[in-house]
């Protein structure tokens, strides 16, 4: 009787003890390893399980893996981050690309002047730490977790998670599991040598597959019935296969990370690994096939995956509104961090002070005109409150350390001839919001260029310079001729020219309407040329045509918002120029004040994807003494970077032609074939001469014109381009060939 009780009881409790199992709810936790662009395939992975209906109670990520895991845990389907992905431009992402828009006028100028920038403190040449700072990848990760802005912990987002990262100082594993999420993302995404390390709570943060690229014991150790674990991690390749330097880093690399696998293997429940060898973690363009590899290696768990979904018991699941604003209104910023850049020149390169209207675009352009200064090593930000109604923008910088930097460039054009720039800068030199910065341009000619400038952001900035050019080129005989009273007798048809500039300017600088920047100042400038072809008298073996210092007043109106510098597809560009020569000492002994006035505006705009045209104005006249004819216009060449009234001229060479006066039209359709690679044909338009606007003669038509069809390379040094350009009228033909950015 008792065995047969004992035996009752036994049934009774297993009885009992299966109905529990059937109404447990079955947790499934997820482990998304790291592996670059290769990480992609956790998206088909994300698809196949939604569709089998499996809900996901854990998240544990690491680079690539955290990034995708931690936007699927604020609220994102699988599909809507493959529309994502799919629209995501990871070069510029990777790169930092910020669009020239973004820039202010001065750095513009830089960007298209320098082709090499590098740390340079204590006279020392460094690499820097990153090949970006990370910026646009902190920019877009921020703008889609702007629905979670307010969750500090991750346990509270609509799917509880956590990403790894790693400190590099002790090469610690870190656990991300609250603070502000895209910064989260960031840090654990920081793979070295591409991305500069994050600094989170003073703690420095590096890519998190250093330490832990598989993160399951912590995702199994949230309580979880089931763990899913997607790896995408690189495989030991064979020595066929090691045929880089790139890949056998990697493969160094990925020793620890591999035999770590041997031991997280088994301790995952369902374990994926796409089919992925061929790709490697830069292969972002071949972004759909890596998710369709993701949606292959599900394929075959399909069953399984819906077996799982059938034991889960429905639950409701946090749910966070997503809202997508086109604006946001911020009524106040607060900053953290600065100690050097003061308020007004922070919000001074974000373009915007509050309270103020933007858009998201323009509120990502602010940040990246901050970022592109190179001022600061990070640029973390978050938005409180209600975009529409008014937000709060808490900023957080810091400053990056770095003081001196060197930079280089090489330059060829038929004016200047060969050239190789080697420039110091340095910041923070006598103040804060200070650059001190010496060009100097050896070569054919020699040159230099000197700039201190403090920049106060909305406030006027100060600026000094000095500058000096020379070089030496062939000229008409009638360029000269207006220098003279008298006629020159002479049977040479041009004569060499040897120009010599030397100019200084103090001037005051200020940005209005977010983009244009209006300047005034004084400058001194001595011009000296001269001719070896022509004798003065019997006892010079030379001609000095002028040899004399001017003092004027001066201002400027700028503004350009194209999308390149050389080969524009869209955008305006103005800049006007008004001198007032007020005194003169020295050859030019019969001066009498006058002024110069010059401007230039052009419009570019598509056509079809590939074509664009640019149209361009330009013109520039004298008022007052017809004397001091040294600074008249002087027009004809390519490709050099303009200075004084020297202005280029296709299908002329340097300083053909000459007046007090001209007018320049010219249309230029533009056709990128092959990405970086143009062909182009311009046709030109231009009245020159004196007194044009005084006699009518600028209505009379015009006087010269020329037709150009040209090759274009854009390179890491600058636009390489050849131009054939034809003169109908004068019969010319001339090549123009332009190497390398204008200095």
């Amino acid at each position: 009787m008792r065995h047969f009780i004992l035996i009752v009881l036994l049934f009774f409790g297993a009885t009992l003890f299966a109905q529990e199992l059937d109404n447990k709810d079955v947790k499934v936790g997820l482990v998304l390893s790291g592996g670059g662009a290769k990480g992609l395939a956790h998206i088909g992975v994300l698809k196949a399980l939604e569709e089998a209906g499996v809900r996901i109670d854990y998240i544990g990520g690491t680079s690539m893996g955290a990034i995708i895991g931690g936007l699927y845990a604020s609220g994102y389907t699988a599909h809507e981050l493959d529309s994502i992905f799919a629209t995501t431009q990871f070069n510029i992402l990777i790169r930092d690309e910020v669009s020239r828009k973004s820039r202010s006028m001065r750095e513009k100028e830089e960007a298209e002047k320098y082709a090499l920038i590098l740390p340079f403190d204590r006279f020392k040449l460094e690499l820097p730490s990153g090949y970006s700072k990370g910026q646009n990848l902190y920019n877009l990760l921020s703008r889609l977790t702007s629905h979670v802005a307010h969750i500090s912990d991750f346990d509270q987002l609509p799917i509880p998670f956590f990403c790894v990262a790693t400190n590099a100082e002790t090469g610690e594993e870190i656990i991300l599991d609250s603070g502000f999420l895209p910064q989260s993302l960031a840090a654990s995404g920081a793979l070295p040598s591409v991305f500069n390390p994050v600094i989170i709570n003073d703690t420095v943060m590096i890519d998190g597959g250093v330490v832990n690229n598989y993160p399951v014991e912590l995702v199994r150790s949230k309580g979880m019935d089931i763990v899913i674990g997607v790896d995408v991690q690189d495989s030991l390749k064979t020595r066929e296969e090691l045929q880089s330097a790139l890949r056998l880093l990697t493969q160094v690399n990925n020793f620890n990370t591999i035999s770590a696998m041997v031991d997280k293997r088994p301790k995952t429940d369902i374990y994926l690994h796409p089919e992925i060898d061929n790709f490697t973690v830069m292969s972002f363009q071949e972004g759909r096939n890596i998710i369709k590899s993701g949606e292959e290696s599900a394929e075959s768990y399909k069953e399984v995956f819906k077996e799982i979904a059938a034991k889960q018991k429905e639950k409701q699941q946090i749910q966070i509104e997503r809202i997508n604003y086109d604006s946001l209104y911020i009524n106040e910023v607060e900053i953290i961090g600065n100690e050097y850049y003061t308020r007004s020149y922070i919000l001074g390169k974000l373009r915007f002070r509050p309270p103020i209207k933007l858009t998201y675009d323009e509120f990502g352009e602010g940040i990246n005109a901050l970022s592109v200064t190179g001022n600061f090593s990070s640029i973390n930000y978050r938005l409180e409150g209600d975009r529409e109604k008014g937000t709060k923008l808490i900023l957080n910088v810091i400053e990056n350390p770095s003081r001196m930097s060197f930079r280089f460039a090489a330059h060829y054009d038929e004016l200047f001839k060969t050239a190789a720039l080697a420039n110091i800068t340095r910041k923070r030199v006598l103040t804060n919001n200070d650059i001190l910065s010496l060009d100097v341009i050896i070569g054919d000619n020699i040159r230099y260029n000197f700039d201190y400038y403090i920049d106060k952001g909305f406030y006027w900035s100060v600026g000094m310079s000095s500058k000096y050019h020379f070089f030496e080129t062939q000229v008409p005989i009638s360029f000269i001729e207006m220098d003279f009273s008298e006629e020159i007798s002479t049977s040479l048809s041009s004569l060499s020219l040897r120009y010599n500039d030397f100019t200084n300017q103090l001037y005051f600088e200020t940005i209005f309407k977010r983009s244009f920047v209006f300047g005034v100042g004084g400058e001194h400038k001595y011009l000296r040329f001269l001719s070896e072809s022509l004798m003065e008298n019997e006892y010079e073996n030379r001609l000095i045509f002028e040899s004399t210092n001017y003092l004027s007043t001066y201002g400027f109106l700028k503004y350009d918002n194209r999308d390149s510098g050389f080969f524009p597809r869209r955008g305006v560009y103005l800049h006007a120029d008004w001198h007032w020569y007020l005194y003169a000492y020295g050859r030019n002994e019969s001066f009498e004040p006058f002024s110069i006035g010059k401007a230039k505006i052009a419009w570019a705009h598509p056509i079809t994807t590939k074509t664009a045209f640019n149209l361009e104005f330009s013109g520039g006249f004298k008022l007052g003494s017809r004397g001091s004819t040294p600074l008249d216009f002087a027009l004809g060449g390519y490709g050099f970077k303009e200075m004084n009234n020297i202005i280029p001229l296709l299908g002329y060479n340097p300083m053909s032609l000459r007046g007090n006066t001209f007018l320049s039209s010219s249309l230029t359709l533009d056709y990128n074939f092959i990405r970086k690679n143009h062909l182009n044909i311009s046709v030109t338009a231009i009245n020159v001469g004196n007194d044009l606007f005084q006699t009518g003669g600028w209505v009379e038509g015009i006087t010269n014109y020329s037709v150009a069809v040209g090759y274009g390379l854009e390179t890491l040094l600058g636009p390489m381009e050849v131009k054939f350009a034809y003169v109908p009228d004068e019969v010319y033909r001339n090549w123009h060939v332009a190497l390398g950015y204008r200095f």
